[in-house]
């Protein structure tokens, strides 16, 4: 960072602290705003996104990365019976990588992760043990004696979905995501095409200044009378338009109308910049065909002025309380194959350095069976894939294997060691924001290490 970046960078830094020195927060909106004109103007010129991949159900996180040692496994099957994964079936996809996790544990990713398994050996792949919403350090006294602030209606698939996305109750205005963007949206040409998701609304883009925008698989959703003459009229078509962008007196009115000429504009612009992008790979499958729009728009990224974006797909199914070893080894397998291919498709854009992809859900589930599923539970394992992870190594720590051991609580929910804000605040150094910028995007964050947790480089 050059001196003179440096120099405007602490003054707006400054000005965001002078907005609270009362000791009175200034509102998050003015703050980001300061911080983002500062992330904006020392931003290097080079593209850098975020990819999360939701499971949205709340992903079994034990029949995903499975414990593989001797005692572990035994420890594991016991826990789980009838919905344990055979421990000859995880052989060839047992994690050796760069070192093991602490304690020397060794895990095994799900049969049907076979295709991530060359990703983590050559290191373009994570595994984040034991991550969930927290508000402080927990352990398992503070959470029976209700010593600590806990997150809003725990086990709860929206109110937890929320809280990863937001680190706010369900009906929260922004996601962390959203105040990411809302930092480098001055980075980019076009502030619309700072935070995109494929895979329907999400609280997780949502930004003070900037908002997410949608799109479908193909592309930009677009106002289809628009594009051919209504009843055969060009001049009906055109009246069409201006009905629906013209100024209007009424607040509301007034905003739909800019919301529809924002997003005409939009439309037009990505469907030339998408005109003669396309990846290769085979993206078969829902969220493969979600990944392929999110790699065609990183292709355009040149066209679009795009120097930084946010991207979130989604994939549904795995609430399984019942047959869980019926539905989620394809659940698995989809996901598997598409962040695969993805990855591929990354390569051959050149830019596989340069994209972080990263996946989260709500929950994790119950160590222990139900019957033949698992129930809601608490912390959960993540991946981390990408070309600048430093990658074939666990990051986070797991407890002894034990349903009513220390690390978990009612009786098989994994109690988190590490929070949602320290993930995220991981990839959002990575992304380029500085520690201030960090604890306004992750509001927790000062309570927990701050420090980045290693699985990316910090600019």
């Amino acid at each position: 960072m050059t001196r003179s970046h440096d120099t405007r960078r602490r003054a707006f830094l400054l000005r965001a602290c002078a907005l609270g020195a009362t000791g009175a927060a200034a509102p998050l909106a003015l703050n980001l705003a300061a911080l983002g004109a500062a992330a904006a103007q020392s931003a290097p010129p080079s593209y850098k996104a975020l990819v999360c991949v939701f499971l949205y159900g709340g992903n079994d996180p034990y029949n995903t990365v499975v414990p593989f040692d001797a005692a572990a496994y035994r420890a594991y099957a016991a826990a789980r019976g009838d919905i344990a994964l055979p421990r000859d079936a995880l052989r060839a996809t047992a994690l050796r990588g760069k070192t093991p996790a602490a304690g020397g544990a060794q895990f095994a990713l799900a049969p049907a992760l076979a295709p991530l398994a060359p990703l983590y050996e050559d290191g373009r792949m994570a595994v984040v043990l034991n991550v969930g919403p927290l508000m402080a350090p927990t352990t398992k006294a503070d959470y029976i004696g209700a010593r600590v602030p806990l997150p809003p209606k725990l086990f709860s698939h929206n109110d937890q979905q929320s809280y990863w996305q937001a680190l706010a109750p369900e009906g929260a205005a922004s996601g962390w995501g959203g105040r990411l963007t809302d930092l480098f949206a001055g980075a980019n040409a076009q502030r619309t095409f700072t935070g995109i998701t494929a895979g329907g609304s999400t609280v997780l883009l949502a930004g003070r200044k900037v908002a997410g925008y949608r799109v479908g698989i193909n592309g930009s959703t677009p106002i289809e009378l628009l594009y051919r003459d209504m009843y055969g009229s060009s001049a009906c078509t055109a009246l069409l338009r201006e009905l629906i962008t013209q100024p209007r007196e009424h607040l509301m009115e007034r905003e739909l109308s800019r919301i529809a000429g924002q997003s005409i504009n939009a439309d037009t612009q990505l469907r030339a910049a998408l005109a003669d992008v396309a990846v290769p790979g085979d993206f078969n499958s829902p969220l493969a065909q979600q990944l392929k729009i999110v790699a065609r728009i990183i292709g355009a990224r040149q066209a679009l002025g795009a120097r930084r974006q946010v991207f979130f797909v989604s994939q549904n199914g795995y609430d399984n309380h019942t047959g869980l070893n019926d539905t989620h080894p394809a659940l698995l397998r989809e996901l598997g194959q598409s962040l695969a291919v993805f990855q591929q498709a990354l390569s051959a854009l050149g830019v596989a350095d340069q994209v972080t992809t990263f996946t989260a859900s709500e929950f994790g589930r119950t160590l222990g069976s139900n019957g033949n599923g698992s129930d809601h539970g608490w912390g959960s394992h993540h991946l981390v894939l990408g070309g600048a992870v430093n990658g074939g190594r666990y990051y986070g720590t797991h407890p002894e294997i034990a349903l009513d051991g220390p690390g978990f609580v009612d009786n098989g929910r994994l109690l988190p060691t590490l929070a949602v804000d320290q993930l995220g605040a991981s990839l959002g150094a990575w992304f380029g924001a500085g520690r201030d910028e960090l604890e306004l995007v992750f509001p927790n964050l000062k309570r927990f290490d701050a420090d980045a947790l290693g699985i990316l480089p910090t600019v």
